[in-house]
């Protein structure tokens, strides 16, 4: 069944993709983290949070086979299209756009790492640090950095009890920002 979904058409089922994709935004849009959280409500904050969602669901994905891959990579494709739709919509020119493409995606990737390493490592002090340095790098110290820190802890787990069929057929379960 989901060969035929995602099978060597990519976009065979956009629904699918669609449906995942604004169960990242709308976790990544949780007004806690913006109202009580002193994540910055700016594009780059935005970025930010969308970034983390997902990597999240990236990193739930990674090391998966086959319909699984692909709607890893599908859904890659759409956060970069995305992140390329809102650069044009703030007044990005197109001769502008790539170099700030390759910034962007730099900037996820260099994040991806970090996050990796410090969940791997089960070191929260690291994750937090790491989400300071990110999220918030203007800020000497950012006191509400753990609570981040234990939000992306809570959310790997909830999307590693979830089975890949789940994910695949279109629903990524996130945990409510602050227990709420």
């Amino acid at each position: 069944m989901f060969q035929r979904l995602f099978g060597r058409e990519r976009n065979a089922n956009r629904a699918i993709t669609d449906a995942l994709y604004a169960q990242i935004v709308a976790a990544a849009r949780q007004t806690v983290f913006y109202s009580d959280w002193n994540v910055p409500d700016t594009p780059l904050g935005r970025f930010e949070m969308l970034s983390l969602h997902m990597y999240l669901v990236q990193h739930r994905l990674h090391g998966e086979q086959g319909v699984a891959a692909e709607v890893a990579q599908v859904l890659i494709d759409e956060f970069f299209l995305d992140v390329e739709h809102s650069l044009r919509e703030l007044g990005i020119s197109d001769v502008g756009v790539p170099k700030r493409m390759k910034k962007l995606a730099k900037m996820f990737y260099g994040r991806t790492a970090a996050y990796d390493d410090a969940l791997r490592q089960d070191d929260r002090v690291a994750l937090a640090a790491a989400l300071t340095r990110n999220v918030r790098p203007d800020a000497g110290s950012w006191p509400q950095a753990p609570l981040l820190a234990d939000y992306v802890c809570e959310a790997c787990q909830k999307l590693a009890a979830q089975p890949t069929e789940s994910i695949v057929a279109g629903t990524a379960a996130f945990p409510a920002a602050g227990g709420v």
